[in-house]
């Protein structure tokens, strides 16, 4: 998957961009309320309904003040959810407006932003099929053209198949 991800995000609109040789990039277009992916194997962005969620939250648990990332004081929410443990750490000094997000039901993001209301610095999974940690190493707010939340001119779509 790679060492690193370039993450951006404007109103309810999120790219991310890998440097692994396996996966590309992915893309949520709230319009549609899909997640593209694109991998390096496939010649097609592979779609999923992000409305769709096969996981469940069982209980949530918020500590406030658990760790400073990047010199922001960071509380820490965790979803124990049938799947496994998902921890996310998050400032209020990073906010996001979580009902622009309320259709999004897949991988637990609106489980998250609707008790944070603030972006992640960092995130751990637990489950069955992986386990993950993904910490910030840089916050640099830009301006970005809504265009470059678009796929790419030309590109092939299919719908996944999981």
């Amino acid at each position: 998957m790679g060492s690193g991800q370039d993450y951006f995000i404007k109103g309810n609109k999120y790219k991310s961009v890998c440097n692994g040789t396996l996966l590309q990039w992915q893309l949520y277009d709230p319009k549609e309320n899909k997640i593209y992916t694109k991998m390096s194997n496939n010649d097609a962005a592979l779609w999923i309904d992000a409305g769709i969620n096969p996981d469940t939250v069982v209980d949530i648990t918020l500590n406030r003040n658990v760790t400073n990332i990047l010199g922001y004081e960071c509380d820490e929410l965790i979803l124990n959810c049938k799947s496994g443990t998902q921890k996310y750490y998050f400032s209020s000094k990073l906010p996001i407006d979580s009902k622009l997000f309320i259709p999004h039901k897949f991988g637990n993001w609106y489980s998250y932003v609707s008790k944070s209301n603030a972006l992640p610095l960092k995130i751990e999974i637990d489950n069955a099929q992986f386990t993950m940690t993904s910490t910030a190493v840089e916050v640099k707010p830009q301006k970005l053209e809504v265009e470059y939340f678009q796929l790419p001119a030309g590109t092939k779509v299919d719908k996944s198949p999981y």
